[in-house]
């Protein structure tokens, strides 16, 4: 009897166990399956399709918001990005990859040409003298009509007034150098024999009765007197004064045309491909191009992340909003297949899922079991 008693609560205890392990088991299934409403003589049957099929565009949005919320909080960001170890990894990183920037053999144009950019050198130099050339139009522009005197600095006009009477004297020194020359001396019967041959019979009559050579060697010595003069230096630097007196009443536009557009243009353009060698530059490898800066490159690291980090974190609230982070996780949500969407819940609670289907079976045979113990009482 004790024998048939047992035997009546364990098979109440596994008839409890299979049907709570069960249910349980078929309620975990019923949370995504079946994917899809199944339809039965034109009506939708009732629990189709599962909870989170049926469910995805709430969780989608409900994701999102949580997301936004409670984990990828604009202040939660701006902790990690204010977190010294974070920065100091950062930084770690960053010089890391800086020095290994700064040791490469590659040049320039090497090195942009693994980004797709190509003639780095020939686009960086002609668009830098474009950008010269609008600058120079543009100033030309503004400036056309404006006297020299009135845009020139005054230190500058002062300076090259001061320095008149120097360049007089420093043309007459070198007049002087060159008419006591040889070559001065040359040049000057070229000058008397161009004078006659221009008067014919006079001049042939002056040049039988006194000789070429000798009308040289008397005029040589009166050239070389009036050059050394005192007045004649002071003739120079009236005229050189006089002369730029007119040359600061000049208007811009006058000044290009009596020199040329194109010949400022292209002196621009030279000057700037001297001063600033773009093609030797990106041409050179990069350890040997930037060997000078290198320790400076280096030591400005800290402050350099330091900024860029607070930066950032002041601007973090309006970054999220641009990003619209809640959407972006609503949309990435919208986009699982409910398969997907299976496999990532069941990824994290795999474990807990069967948990709850061997608590189910535990309910389920415990519940058996007193009820095979009152069944027994009542009989």
């Amino acid at each position: 009897m004790i024998m048939d008693a047992l035997l009546v609560i364990l098979f109440m205890a596994a008839i409890g166990a299979i049907i709570g392990g069960f249910t349980n088991s078929l309620a975990i299934k019923m949370l995504f399956r079946p994917y899809k409403a199944i339809y039965l003589f034109g009506k939708k049957l009732p629990f189709t399709p599962g909870l989170i099929p049926k469910r995805r565009d709430e969780l989608a949005n409900q994701l999102g918001k949580m997301v936004v919320e409670h984990l990828l909080t604009p202040e939660s960001i701006k902790n990690k990005l204010l977190d010294p170890s974070f920065k100091k990894a950062l930084e770690q990183w960053a010089n890391d990859e800086l020095e290994k920037f700064l040791e490469t053999n590659d040049s320039i144009n090497q090195w942009v040409s693994k980004f797709g950019l190509q003639h780095i050198d020939e686009k960086t130099e002609d668009k830098l003298i474009q950008y010269v050339e609008a600058k120079y139009a543009k100033w030309l522009e503004e400036l056309e009509h404006h006297k020299l005197g009135s845009i020139l600095p005054v230190e500058l006009q002062e300076r090259i007034s001061s320095n008149i009477p120097a360049f007089a004297a420093y043309i007459t020194k070198k007049g002087e150098a060159y008419f006591d020359s040889p070559e001065g001396k040359q040049r000057l019967g070229i000058m008397i024999d161009d004078f006659f041959a221009s008067r014919r019979m006079l001049g042939n009559m002056v040049q039988m009765f006194l000789g070429q050579q000798s009308l040289v060697d008397k005029l040589q010595p009166e050239i070389l007197k009036f050059i050394n003069s005192p007045g004649t230096t002071e003739l120079l630097t009236a005229l050189l004064t006089k002369e730029w007196d007119k040359i600061k009443d000049w208007s811009v536009g006058e000044l290009e045309e009596k020199i040329g557009r194109e010949l400022i243009v292209n002196t621009i353009k030279s000057s700037i491909t001297k001063v600033i060698p773009i093609k030797e530059y990106t041409n050179k490898p990069i350890n040997e191009l930037l060997a000078p800066f290198k320790e400076s490159m280096i030591g400005s690291v800290p402050k350099l992340i330091d900024w860029s980090l607070k930066a950032v974190a002041g601007r973090i609230n309006d970054m999220m909003k641009v990003l619209h982070v809640e959407e972006i996780v609503k949309q990435q949500v919208e986009s699982f297949s409910v398969e997907r969407l299976e496999e990532m819940v069941l990824s994290i609670s795999r474990r807990e899922f069967k948990m709850i289907t061997f608590l189910g079976a535990f309910l389920g045979g415990f519940i058996g079991i007193i009820q095979g113990i009152m069944v027994l009482i009542i009989k």
